[in-house]
């Protein structure tokens, strides 16, 4: 059955990979599973349609026959629970690289969503200068104790999984914070996902629409 995926009409982002359907995107390249995009613009999200798809009105939603989900890592889970090449076959192992995904987003991603949105909607509010000290305190945290678990191995927990996959998008939210810098173990680690070559098709492809909703 024919895979369908939502995505900003155009993104937020600017084609930079960080929109959550990057997650998606990057699931269906891995184990070879081709799919159709619908864009959706920001009034579209809340319109009664795709709220029908997804009750909080954002994107990512995943169709396929009568099944439809929401969330990108309930998405990517179901994607790695159907096809080889995300999950290991050894089910202690499997359970592993569940909990990666959840950590990556239940308790990295947290944070580091927090310091993003303060840096875009309470820049000029006159605590920011105040708070962005505890942001960065509590994403540094984070990345210490990632970067100490992760240590100079390749992948999290042994080959490349949903957990990595999950884990690269919620750090590449990072970028240009000045917060990896700390931690050579981690960029690393990011330019090992972003080098794979599901990777760079998923970017590529969410790239061309902000490419051409910008008209370049």
């Amino acid at each position: 059955m024919t895979v369908t995926i939502t995505a900003f009409e155009n993104s937020p982002d600017r084609g930079r990979g960080l929109a959550r359907d990057m997650r998606v995107r990057w699931a269906l390249e891995e184990v070879g599973q081709p799919y159709e995009v619908r864009l959706a613009s920001f009034a579209a999200m809340k319109a009664p349609a795709h709220v029908a798809l997804h009750p909080f009105g954002q994107i990512p939603t995943y169709e396929e026959g009568g099944l439809v989900l929401f969330e990108s890592g309930a998405i990517v889970l179901h994607i790695a629970e159907r096809s080889a090449g995300l999950l290991p076959t050894d089910p202690v192992a499997r359970a592993r690289a569940t909990a990666w995904m959840f950590a990556a987003l239940s308790t990295v991603e947290p944070p580091i969503v927090e310091r993003s949105m303060a840096t875009i909607v309470e820049r000029d509010e006159p605590w920011f200068e105040a708070r962005l000290p505890m942001l960065d305190a509590r994403v540094r945290q984070r990345l210490g104790e990632l970067s100490r678990r992760l240590g100079e191995a390749e992948w999290l927990d042994g080959a490349f999984s949903a957990g990595d996959l999950m884990m690269v998008t919620v750090l590449r939210r990072l970028a240009g914070s000045g917060l990896l810098e700390a931690h050579p173990n981690i960029c690393a680690y990011i330019a090992r996902g972003e080098a794979r070559p599901a990777y760079q098709r998923a970017f590529e492809a969410q790239l061309a629409v902000f490419t051409a909703a910008s008209g370049r």
